[in-house]
């Protein structure tokens, strides 16, 4: 039995792999061709999270804060080739998102530190760091993706704005605009939902271990609010510094890139 209360053995993990056959069975029912994308899903999130497992393990028995630094290091450089793939109509989209990500990580981390929410410990930064990561990358990749429609499906309007004499961020204004809502509009409904529709992972976790009702949601506010953060700072981020890889120097807009 663990310390929390909890002891999940290999076969209740095998047994639930049940739910995911009858994912497979609905796929082929209707003919979604899916069935290898869940297999394969299956299989690289057990490798992905046991050797995580063995990583965070290897940092709390270090109770090292470098080895902390270099984990999110790395899924930040790997949240940016990740997001990079959303974002195809994007030019030169991996170092928006690289700073995207790296600035929202370093300042959600650090106010949370210095205001006193969490101690600087590995047992509280690393999983907190990597929702903050997780979060923040799939916003800016939402919003770089918006981003890229947006701006190539109004290209004639942004030169024509352009040729009355806007700069290139006047006339990218409105396409920016759109594509922050959309890189944050998810996690601001969910919030708005949380409670009564669905039970956030952290609370739930905390519930499965014997956690204090009250204290899994005083845990679990706190999360949803660096969350919030975190996204919005990594969504406009990335569109502002993204947007600018549409124009040339003098303000035209370029050529779309070959897809």
């Amino acid at each position: 039995m663990s310390p929390l209360g909890i002891d999940v053995t290999l076969g209740e993990v095998a047994a639930s792999l049940v739910l995911v056959a009858l994912a497979i069975a609905v796929s082929l029912w209707r003919r979604t061709e899916l069935e290898q994308e869940i297999a394969i899903a299956v299989v690289r999130s057990m490798v992905q999270l046991i050797a995580i497992g063995y990583v965070i393990q290897a940092i709390f028995d270090e109770d090292s804060l470098v080895l902390v630094f270099a984990l999110i290091t790395v899924m930040v450089v790997f949240g940016a080739f990740t997001a990079r793939r959303r974002a195809k109509r994007v030019p030169d989209a991996f170092w928006p998102l690289l700073v995207a990500l790296g600035v929202a990580g370093a300042m959600t981390l650090g106010l949370v530190i210095a205001l006193g929410v969490f101690e600087p410990e590995p047992r509280y930064l690393v999983p907190v760091g990597g929702m903050v990561v997780g979060n923040s990358m799939t916003a800016a990749a939402v919003a770089l993706n918006r981003l890229g429609d947006e701006m190539t499906d109004r290209a004639g309007e942004i030169e024509a704005t352009l040729a009355l004499g806007a700069t290139a961020a006047v006339a990218a204004a409105p396409s920016l605009r759109r594509s922050l809502r959309s890189g944050t509009i998810a996690l601001v409904d969910s919030t708005k939902t949380t409670g009564l529709i669905f039970f956030p992972g952290t609370m739930v976790g905390m519930l499965l271990a014997g956690a204090d009702p009250v204290d899994a949601v005083r845990l679990q506010l706190i999360l949803l609010w660096v969350l919030l953060g975190s996204v919005a700072l990594s969504a406009l981020i990335a569109t502002s510094l993204a947007y600018r890889n549409f124009f040339t120097p003098a303000h035209q807009l370029r050529e779309p890139p070959e897809p």
